[in-house]
């Protein structure tokens, strides 16, 4: 296993590169869309601004998205896979338990930058067509796209894959060409590559710091980047960055070079109307091209959003298997590994982006909102890659050097960014808000039932569930009956498992089944173990699946049944004696036990909140049976009470009949 994933990361290939610019660069490689245009803003164009600005633009690409994320974040890759999660079921080694506080805070801020990119990208090439005609109104055609882009997701991106890529070369070779036009007919802009000027912007200037928060968005793609690390391998991303680094860099500086050969003027004033502040991205651009940009501008800016879609796909997914979001359906549109397509999540990110293009309008009053929630996702990056490095015993003055380096960058961005909160950030940080709070109540209320499972020796219930199983004066429930258990060691068991079994209406079976499913730090691990408690009586099997494979328990558990039956182990004919006669195959019944909140316990009233909450959350997530991948005909549901500890002695007391007085 180890060694296919790891010969698929090293491969370096031609196509593996066009692929890896489809699949990896939309989100980085469309910010030369907006970037100059939001720090421009405004104000007149001021020669200073522009090279402070394009300095600290080609600075915070080096220092963060090339040293940061290209060189150093990919390495900590978990078995070839990438994004927050990953890293945080890496460094969950070092038995951290306030760990799962900044994967928490990354993974919810990244989703947040799922809803704003696709609107930000989308209309900021579309407005390009106001060009053209300075009234229109891009809202309709931007939620047109939009829509029909999640629309085309249930069929999984391999069928638009083959078209990413190219269009991709085609958006970064236009790009570079653009940009050496202005660039070689004003030379002296590349003086910006020398940091004196970002720090003379920073101290200078009275409006360096707030241009600092829109420089950040020149490297917000790079959180997706490393997410998307097990899609392309770490040797495609690398060197395919050098190409596009040097793309980004030159057409920035092309834009720069065009602005400070009109210092004074603004940027309405340069784009002809009062209406449309001009966006320097398309007024470099000679008029002829300009209909040509703006498509290939679109098409761009689409795959950026496709890019992010499929990576909250597999952020929501590994969510899952950490315990951290409801159980969702997931597809499998296409046979490619790691390629899924959730329904629910599909369409909330739909109406979240349907809400931000309607609330902002135009894609300047979205860079507000843009880049404070991703600021935080970065931030979370850095401490786990800390705990990371610490992990793989790098050297101590490695590590503090390092986040000393990247935390004192990337809170200067945030400090930066949060000027934007009321403008627009409060949007993005109350959706990060909500989706954290549904993975903390998720998090905290599977800890709190684990709490108050009890478990019990199945030693103790052999011999009754043996003679139950052997004791004709019961009618038969099953032939198999299986219950999915959550006890890590083998030999225990629920109690209110035995009290399903012998209580609540005694279930007599030939074989009972224990499984349980361990999700395993392994990415693509599937793996099973088979234990006979009792001969021919009671069977356990434990799965050990990675954090990326789908839990499909009626398929694992009837390739571990036909397994066994091969080597002899388990004999799987009905016991009814006609139908043994006849070879008929017996049975299965899978029981599955759902809790609810009992009213006679007294849990502390923090709990209760999360339970509520939690119960909440469960009647609108896909039901156990559904998430098993169970055929529901043959699954029986139980509720069990989550019970504290019994009522204390109830002060009730027998009065003898008070009629014969």
């Amino acid at each position: 296993m180890s060694s296919h994933s790891s010969n698929h990361l090293n491969k370096l290939t031609l196509g593996g590169l066009i692929v890896t610019l489809g699949i990896i660069y939309g989100d980085i490689g469309t910010s030369p869309l907006y970037v100059m245009k939001a720090i421009i803003g405004k104000q007149a164009i001021d020669q200073d601004v522009v090279l402070g600005a394009i300095s600290c633009i080609f600075w915070t690409l080096t220092l963060q998205t090339t040293f940061k994320y290209v060189i150093l974040t990919l390495r900590a890759d978990n078995k070839g896979e990438g994004g927050i999660f990953s890293l945080y079921t890496l460094v969950k080694k070092l038995k951290k338990r306030w760990l799962i506080v900044p994967a928490i805070i990354g993974g919810s801020a990244l989703l947040a930058d799922g809803i704003i990119t696709p609107p930000i990208s989308v209309s900021s090439a579309i407005e390009g067509l106001k060009t053209y005609n300075h009234d229109l109104n891009t809202i309709p055609i931007v939620i047109a796209i939009l829509f029909v882009l999640f629309f085309i997701q249930r069929f999984g991106s391999k069928f638009v894959g083959k078209f990413f890529g190219p269009m991709m070369l085609l958006w970064f070779g236009m790009l570079g060409v653009l940009g050496s036009i202005h660039l070689f007919g004003n030379i002296s802009v590349l003086k910006a590559l020398n940091p004196y000027y970002a720090i003379h912007l920073l101290q200078v200037h009275h409006e360096g710091f707030y241009v600092l928060g829109y420089v950040f968005l020149c490297t917000t793609g790079a959180e997706a980047l490393y997410s998307d690390l097990g899609h392309c391998g770490i040797k495609n991303i690398r060197i395919s960055w050098i190409f596009v680094k040097t793309m980004l860099v030159i057409n920035y500086f092309g834009q720069g070079a065009y602005l400070i050969t009109h210092s004074g003027k603004t940027l309405t004033e340069l784009s002809g109307s009062a209406s449309n502040p001009g966006n320097p991205f398309y007024l470099v651009m000679p008029d002829w091209f300009l209909p040509f940009g703006i498509a290939i501008a679109t098409s761009a800016a689409v795959i950026a959003s496709q890019a992010l879609i499929s990576g909250s796909f597999t952020l929501i997914s590994e969510a899952m298997r950490l315990n951290l979001w409801p159980k969702a359906r997931i597809k499998y549109p296409t046979e490619l590994k790691g390629q899924l397509y959730i329904p629910s999540i599909n369409w909330l990110l739909f109406v979240g982006c349907v809400f931000i293009v309607v609330h902002f309008e135009e894609s300047g009053n979205m860079e507000a909102a843009y880049g404070l929630a991703i600021v935080l996702c970065m931030i979370m990056t850095t401490i786990l890659l800390g705990f990371f490095m610490v992990l793989k015993r790098y050297h101590p003055v490695f590590i503090i050097t390092v986040l000393a380096l990247y935390l004192s960058i990337e809170l200067s961005f945030f400090a930066a960014n949060i000027s934007k909160f009321p403008h627009g950030g409060y949007v993005s940080v109350f959706i990060a808000g909500i989706l954290a709070l549904v993975m903390v109540v998720w998090f905290t209320a599977k800890k709190i039932r684990k709490e108050y499972t009890e478990f019990v020796k199945l030693e103790n219930f052999k011999k009754v569930i043996s003679d139950l199983s052997n004791d004709l004066s019961i009618p038969k429930y099953a032939t198999h009956l299986i219950y999915l258990t959550n006890a890590e060691i083998s030999n225990e068991i629920e109690s209110k498992i035995v009290y399903s079994i012998l209580q609540k209406r005694p279930k007599r079976a030939d074989i009972y089944w224990f499984v349980h499913v361990n999700v395993t730090d392994e990415p693509y691990e599937m793996e099973y173990r088979v234990r006979e408690m009792v001969k021919d009586d009671i069977i356990r099997v434990d799965f050990y699946l990675g954090f990326r494979v789908a839990p499909r328990i009626n398929l694992l558990f009837k390739k571990v049944v036909q397994d066994m039956v091969k080597n002899g182990e388990v004999d799987i004919t009905s016991r009814y004696e006609s139908l043994q006669r006849n070879n008929v195959i017996g049975d299965f019944k899978f029981v599955l036990i759902e809790k609810f909140i009992s009213y006679d316990n007294d849990f502390p009233w923090y709990q209760r909140i999360i339970l509520d909450l939690y119960f909440l959350l469960k009647k609108v997530s896909l039901s156990e049976e559904e998430a098993f991948g169970l055929d529901s005909s043959s699954v029986k549901v139980e509720q069990y009470p989550i019970l504290i500890n019994p009522p204390a002695d109830i002060n009730l007391q027998r009065i003898k009949d008070r009629s014969h007085h």
